[in-house]
Order: structure tokens, then C-alpha cells, then sequence
């Protein structure tokens, strides 16, 4: 980590911090406090896997009064230390990702978040077997459903069968 740190010291950003537990309090409170110090207006998290720590930091950005487009987090465990044999492959990886995270970071925009009035309808597109499935599904959620079929009939394939196997049913 100490290497990973020295070369991020090297790429044009502002502040480097080392912690070992980044996604406790103590490290979301480090954040905070560096945002507001230093105006800093993104972040990057050099870390674990986003999966299930990423809500901990957006969580703490917008606290921070940044908002959550402004994170950028790299995975070097799963992307890193867990796939190569050897220290010095992971951490090359580990320089690669985080080069590349600076350089996406700069691209990094707001996300705007908005509520849209949802029209509870589907169309769907095929009478076969999928289809009248996926129809009969929605309209059993409460969804009102358009279902669109070439053919004069419904039913696919599966309408031109006789018996069905392993149980000798009927097709249709």
C-alpha cells in the first residue's frame, strides 16, 4: 500500500490518505473532513469491492455535500491481489486501475435524480409460450397488458404440437 500510495502522489491529485478501515466511521468522517478543508469536488476510493461498501461512500459524499456522481471507486481486491500470483503483478494492476480512475474522475458528472409518474402498462411483443408467460405475469401484478401477436392465433410453437414430453399432455 505504501507503493500505491507514493505512485498516487504522483498523478495530479490533491490529497492521498492510507487507512486501514476506510468504510467505518472514522474513515467517512476523514473523507468529510478533507472534502470541506481542501474543496475538494471528487473522490476517489482505492479499495475493496464496491458491491458492498460503494453505499458507504456515497452515503458519505452526500453528507460531504458532494454528490454521489462525483465517486469513482477501484476494486483492487477482487481486481487485484485476488487474481494475480504474485505482489508485483497486483500492484502494476493495481497502478493501472487507479491511473485510469484519476483519468475517469475528471470526465465525472452530477446524477441527477428524478421521480417519474410510471404508467402500470406493457406491451408485449409474441403469443408463444414466453409471451403469453411474461403477459400473464404482468397482468397478475396489476399491469394492464397489450399483447401483440403476427398470427391469427396465439400459442407459438408450441400451439402446432400434438403432445408435450415427458408427460404426454396436450399442447394446447
Amino acid at each position: 500500500m505504501e507503493e500505491l500510495k507514493r505512485y498516487a502522489e504522483t498523478l495530479n491529485v490533491s490529497v492521498v490518505e492510507d487507512l486501514l478501515s476506510l468504510c467505518t466511521t472514522v474513515g467517512g468522517d476523514l473523507i468529510k473532513e478533507k472534502v470541506a478543508e481542501l474543496d475538494l469536488n471528487r473522490v476517489i476510493i482505492v479499495a475493496c469491492t464496491p458491491k458492498t461498501h460503494e453505499p458507504v461512500f456515497i452515503r458519505v459524499l452526500q453528507e460531504a455535500g458532494l454528490n454521489r456522481g462525483y465517486l469513482e471507486f477501484v476494486n483492487i481486491r477482487e481486481q487485484g491481489s485476488f487474481v494475480h500470483k504474485t505482489k508485483d503483478e497486483a500492484l502494476q494492476k493495481a497502478k493501472d486501475l487507479l491511473r485510469a480512475a484519476v483519468e475517469r474522475a475528471r470526465e465525472l458528472e452530477e446524477i441527477i435524480t428524478q421521480r417519474v409518474k410510471v404508467v402500470p402498462s406493457a406491451l408485449i411483443i409474441g403469443g408463444g409460450v414466453a409471451g403469453l408467460s411474461a403477459a400473464l405475469n404482468l397482468a397478475n401484478e396489476g399491469f394492464t397488458v397489450y399483447l401483440l401477436e403476427k398470427l391469427p392465433t396465439i400459442g407459438g410453437y408450441m400451439a402446432k404440437m400434438d403432445r408435450t414430453f415427458p408427460t404426454d399432455d396436450c399442447a394446447i
